[in-house]
Formats: structure tokens, sequence, C-alpha cells
């Protein structure tokens, strides 16, 4: 099947996946266009590994359905591995090889294969061909696996954890090769993470998943800019019945409310301050990681 290179890179409608009584991924919609990047967020366990499993047609869906640049997910996997690069939380690649081995298994299964991007990123990445991939540390077969996913020039690169348990400098080393890579070859990116400092550098929209469900979306910039902290103090620390429109979570420690509020107006300020008993209140801007923190505690103190 051609898909039309106007479809979105990724459009989930209504995926779901239980394993057993266990919902993995609960209604899943996603709509992500091509160019960028998306980071997909939540908690260990939040269905971001099924998420993109799904989406690489290793699992099937219990109920709904994945597009991936325009592919049926269900009916052209063979298409979708070829146009897909994917990088795994674990790699699978085999370990009695040496590096130039698995370059060249990798290249076989390719068309698309480019020998020019590959010896770059060998390169940038300090990666002995000799090399046997059993004797690689962590990072080093991070690094490996990016080369092997993008080597062959994916329109889409799927990153599942890429960056869990490596140190400082071989995590800077591989955002700086996805970088490069989104910007030389004009990729879509789809990463997945709790790693928020790295997320904030390459994701420009990011959605925040939870218990396999999509609390929020939307433009990275627009969600910090809409989203904030109101402190209040009460004047004697009991916590008014009336809380504004778009409360995401809120918390008293002795006479401090503190409240997250979404899509945030001078309206809201102002119903917070007129309230009886607040004496003061002032606003705060949030960053990535208290934003989805909030969004998280919200939901597990809504239960």
């Amino acid at each position: 099947m051609i898909a039309s290179n106007d479809a979105p890179a990724i459009e989930t409608v209504g995926l779901t996946k239980r394993f057993g009584r266990a919902m993995a991924v609960n209604n899943l919609s996603l709509k992500i266009p091509r160019g960028g990047a998306y980071g997909l967020l939540g908690p260990n366990g939040a269905g971001k590994s099924t998420t993109i499993r799904m989406l690489m047609g290793i699992l099937s869906p219990t109920a709904g359905s994945a597009r991936v640049l325009g592919l049926d997910v269900a009916k052209d996997a063979t298409l979708v591995k070829q146009r897909v690069g994917y990088v795994p939380e674990m790699h699978y690649i085999y370990r009695w090889m040496r590096i130039r081995e698995a370059i060249g298994f990798c290249r076989s299964c390719f068309t698309s294969w480019n020998d020019r991007v590959c010896q770059e990123m060998l390169e940038r990445f300090g990666l002995d061909p000799e090399k046997k991939v059993k004797h690689l540390s962590k990072g080093m077969l991070t690094k490996l696996a990016l080369l092997l996913a993008v080597s062959h020039e994916p329109e889409l690169l799927l990153l599942d954890e890429p960056l869990s348990g490596l140190d400082p400098l071989a995590r800077e080393e591989f955002l700086d090769g996805v970088l490069r890579t989104i910007c030389d070859q004009g990729q879509t990116v789809l990463i997945s993470s709790h790693m928020l400092d790295d997320v904030r550098r390459l994701a420009d929209t990011v959605g925040i998943l939870y218990e396999g469900q999509l609390l929020v979306e939307g433009s990275l910039d627009n969600l910090l800019t809409t989203t904030k902290r109101l402190c209040a103090t009460l004047r004697d620390g009991s916590r008014p019945a009336q809380t504004p429109e778009g409360t995401i979570w809120q918390h008293v420690q002795g006479r401090e409310w503190t409240i997250t509020v979404r899509d945030i107006s001078p309206e809201k300020v102002q119903q917070v301050q007129s309230l009886d008993g607040v004496e003061h209140l002032e606003v705060l801007d949030l960053d990535l990681e208290e934003l989805f923190k909030d969004f998280v505690k919200g939901q597990r103190t809504s239960k």
C-alpha cells in the first residue's frame, strides 16, 4: 500500500491493550503531525512502551487502531518497519556480533540504507567496528542502537526510554545525535521517557500518560504558559470549598493552600483571591517536571 505524504506521522483511535485483567493502554487517541518531536511522558507502568510496541506492530491491540505514516499497522507491519527507526529500552542486538557485523546485518534489511550517515555516526559516537557488542557499555550500546535505527533514513524515529541508565555524558552525546538527525533529515521523533529535562531539550509537543490514559497533550510552551501554580495563605488553615475550574491538583499544609490550575486567566486568579479565608495569593510559573508531577498527583489523589 502507498500512503499519502499528507497523512499524520502517527494516528491512533481508541487504541487499547489489555494483558488479562490488567489495562495497559486505555482508549488512546493521538494525532501527531509530521516534523518535530513529541514527548510521551509518564511514570513507569503508564503504558508508554506498550503504546510504542503497538505502533511498531510488535503487539496487537485489544481494541482500536493505529496508523503510522498513513499505513495501517495491523495490515502493513512490514512496510511500517521499513520506514520507521526504533530504539527500544532493551536492545536486542546479537551480542556475539562485532559492530561491523551488526551494521552489515541491518544494512541487508533496508534498501534505503545510507552508508555515509552510518559512517558519520560511527565516527561521531566513537564506535569501533571491530568491537563485539557484548563488550559495549550501556551508553555505547544505546549509541549503536541509534545508529542502526537512523542509518536507513527513516521518516519516523521511535525512542522508547532510550536514556534510562545512561551517565550524563552518554545522554548528552545521544541527544546530540538525535537532534542532528532531526535537523539533517527532517524526521519526526516520538520519545517516551520519564527523564524530563532531556525530553524538554528535544520535544516541542508533549503528552502525559497515566495508567494507560492520556491526561493532557499540547505544545510544551503553551502548556507551561497556561498552567500555573497558585499559592494562597489561609486565615485559619481551612481550605475553601470552592476551587477554580481547571484545578488539576491541590494541597493544604498548615495555612498554605497550593493549587495547580489549567487555562489560567485573570478571572480565575481573582476568584481565588476573593474567596473567604484567603489572605494572600501568589501566582508561580511551573517547569516541565512540576507540571508533570502535579498532573500525576492530581490523578492519584482523585481516586
